[in-house]
């Protein structure tokens, strides 16, 4: 009975209405849920800003064909660095060009694999020139 009292004189202390106080309940949770709205939106515009930015700064894609010969990266070659170790193995034909940048490549002994195509490069067939200009220095004569 002293609980219910005690319930009582607190509603009329503060004077709450029930259902005034359920009006304002509710348009609180409405003005939340618009809130959240409002801050997914603008979550969807930053993040394509940040993708178009991204896509802006990629490097051009590698394109391969069929027939190319290409150089492998091999990536545990960097966990027992070695200043001589050259961390490309190849070359190897490349056989087909899969969506989304697979390929598939053959190495000498006739085995095909599917890789990923950033871990691929062309590999250059023979001499590269180079327009190296000799030039003959002379002491200077001191007198």
């Amino acid at each position: 009975m002293e609980l219910e009292h005690k319930a009582m004189w607190a509603l009329k202390t503060t004077n709450l209405d029930l259902k005034t106080g359920g009006e304002a309940r509710f348009l609180y949770i409405h003005e939340l849920e618009e809130l959240r709205q409002h801050a997914y939106e603008n979550f969807v515009l930053y993040k394509e800003r940040t993708k178009r930015l991204h896509d802006k700064r990629l490097k051009d894609r590698k394109q391969f064909q069929a027939g190319d010969l290409v150089l492998l990266y091999n990536s545990r070659l960097r966990l027992f660095p070695g200043k001589l170790h050259s961390r490309w193995t190849g070359p190897y034909t490349l056989k087909e060009v899969f969506p989304y940048g697979t390929v598939a490549i053959e190495n000498v002994d006739g085995v095909i694999f599917k890789v990923i195509g950033h871990r691929l490069k062309l590999y250059v067939v023979g001499p590269i020139e180079s327009a190296v200009e000799v030039i003959e220095l002379h002491t200077p004569h001191t007198s």
